[in-house]
């Protein structure tokens, strides 16, 4: 009898223990289906349907969506929102076309996907987000997300915050006063990245508030990104965060928030030509200013594309003005086997190098309280280390307030 006692125990451990297992079976397939629902729900909410669409060269598709059917309109505080197809102002200026003209002639510079067609009236040009762009991510909620700080602060004395998360820049900045705006026109080029989860970008930062958990702040530049994009492609971008890159905001159109009207110009997608070493030089003018009648911050890319406006209720300091503005570069520092990146920054030169070989922005300026663009004052630099990028502030006439920057990440001075 004890023996079939024994039996029978073993057989109800057996069979729980399979119960056990196909529960956890379940619960893991019932998980990956939870998850490929939530992939194609997010899918779903920024692959719009198009009323025309482009293959680039690169093998983006560039969707041609109806102005009104853009990802901005899935927020709440959207629904029933008016777009502004044109700023009321432009600094220096009621909005018309004359003070849009830019002052020096460079090369232009367009996008891959103009090759293969553009986008008509009324619509705006989005690169469609794949699964694999997706699933690059380190969930469907993070993707699209810069992580929590990963800002230059170059007020913190905080030496551990000063590389936090392995984030490093070469900046010039200026603060102290309430701006309303700022310019540059940007050296484009093809920094080579070590590994794909690191980035290397070229930007404008508008920003408002401390920098605790509430930050406010509007980003604008070029970048290359392998785990946003899937390539090592420079490509033009924006950002903005209201809380410090916590909860809120995202690059380019991957939630809702920017409100894009410019039909030529897609967020995200390839720049072309760039920049070679003792060869050709290209560039990008990046404007981004507050509307001082609506109130919304708009940019504008070039002497001629106006691309749209972050609606002011967005943020809560950039909702008046702007405490502080930065621009320069910035890369991810993930010390691989404790050794620094060789991720560049720039052209992946030191500013000493100089033209056609180091990157720089020039003609930086900011936009004041009249609304009025003009030179900084008082312009800073910072960079956490000097031996593996720095920066280099001057002054010219032809190229008013400018600086050179990046460079190679790791080296001997930079291990």
């Amino acid at each position: 009898m004890a023996a079939h006692g024994s039996v029978g125990r073993s057989l109800v451990a057996l069979m729980a223990l399979m119960a056990c297992l196909s529960c956890a079976a379940a619960g893991r397939a019932g998980g990956v289906a939870r998850q490929r629902l939530e992939l194609r729900r997010h899918m779903k909410r920024l692959n719009k349907t198009p009323v025309k669409s482009i293959k680039s060269p690169d093998g983006d598709i560039i969707d041609c969506v109806h102005v009104s059917h853009q990802p901005a309109f899935d927020h709440p505080f959207l629904k029933n929102h008016t777009i502004q197809m044109r700023p009321a102002y432009h600094p220096e200026g009621l909005f018309g076309g004359n003070e849009v003209v830019s002052q020096t002639k460079t090369p232009s510079v367009a996008q891959l996907w103009h090759q293969n067609g553009r986008c008509p009236e009324d619509t705006i040009p989005i690169r469609r987000t794949t699964r694999e762009d997706v699933l690059r991510a380190s969930s469907v909620k993070r993707y699209g997300r810069k992580k929590h700080r990963s800002l230059p602060n170059p007020l913190s004395v905080d030496p551990d915050l000063l590389n936090e998360r392995g984030h490093q820049h070469a900046i010039a900045y200026v603060e102290g006063d309430k701006y309303y705006g700022a310019k540059a026109t940007i050296n484009v080029w093809q920094p080579k990245i070590q590994q794909s989860n690191e980035f290397s970008l070229s930007q404008i930062w508008i920003l408002g508030g401390s920098f605790g958990e509430d930050l406010n702040s509007i980003e604008a530049g070029w970048q290359v990104s392998p785990d946003l994009y899937g390539d090592n492609n420079t490509r033009l971008f924006t950002y903005w965060t209201s809380d410090a890159y916590q909860a809120t905001g995202c690059y380019n159109l991957l939630c809702s928030g920017f409100i894009q009207i410019n039909n030529e110009i897609a967020m995200g997608a390839s720049i072309s030509p760039i920049s070679n070493y003792e060869g050709s030089q290209y560039d990008i003018s990046i404007l981004i200013w507050k509307d001082p009648k609506e109130g919304n911050w708009w940019m504008q890319f070039g002497s001629a594309y106006v691309l749209g406006y972050w609606p002011s209720f967005l943020f809560s300091y950039l909702a008046d003005s702007a405490t502080m503005i930065e621009w320069g570069g910035e890369v991810v520092n993930s010390e691989l086997d404790g050794e620094h990146t060789s991720t560049e920054m720039g052209s992946g030169h030191f500013p000493e190098e100089g033209f056609s070989k180091a990157s720089y922005f020039r003609n930086i300026q900011i936009v004041d309280g009249s609304n009025n663009l003009r030179a900084p004052e008082g312009v800073g630099a910072f960079t956490e280390q000097s031996n593996c990028y720095d920066v280099q502030n001057g002054n010219s006439n032809a190229w008013g307030q400018y600086f050179y920057y990046g460079g190679p990440g790791r080296n001997s001075n930079c291990p």
